[in-house]
């Protein structure tokens, strides 16, 4: 059952300017130490920061509710597979507001979907609740 979807695109261009002008400061504050191990060896690395920024906004409102406030950006992690399938990893917050919000006897997912064309970076976020099977 699908508990929310959430949207957000990002104007790669604003990423490279926030890293140029802030540097360490601005990337400490919004990506945790794995997104930064992925990112920072690409080339472009602000698409890749830029795809990382519109999945945590998308993922925030994809779990948000009439009455919830902000997340951490630190609480919303993108991951990728060996294959690049990015997924998404909850911390802190986001993960106690999941839990807040999951029916009983289910679990969460969340499905993530990110693309790129130069300037624009754009994230796609399903939140779905799992039955789990009783033994």
């Amino acid at each position: 059952m699908i508990l929310g979807i959430g949207t957000d695109i990002c104007d790669i261009r604003r990423i490279e300017e926030s890293i140029e002008k802030h540097g360490e400061r601005f990337l400490d504050k919004i990506y945790t130490p794995r997104e930064r191990n992925y990112c920072d060896p690409k080339s472009g690395p602000a698409t890749y920061y830029a795809k990382r920024w519109a999945a945590k906004e998308a993922v925030a409102k994809a779990l948000a509710g009439a009455r919830t406030k902000s997340l951490s950006w630190q609480d919303v992690e993108v991951s990728n597979d060996p294959s690049g399938r990015p997924s998404i990893v909850l911390h802190r917050g986001a993960l106690k507001r999941m839990n807040s919000i999951m029916p009983s006897g289910f679990s969460g997912n969340i499905h993530l979907s990110l693309t790129d064309d130069y300037p624009y970076a754009q994230a796609f976020a399903v939140f779905e609740a799992v039955k789990l099977h009783s033994p």
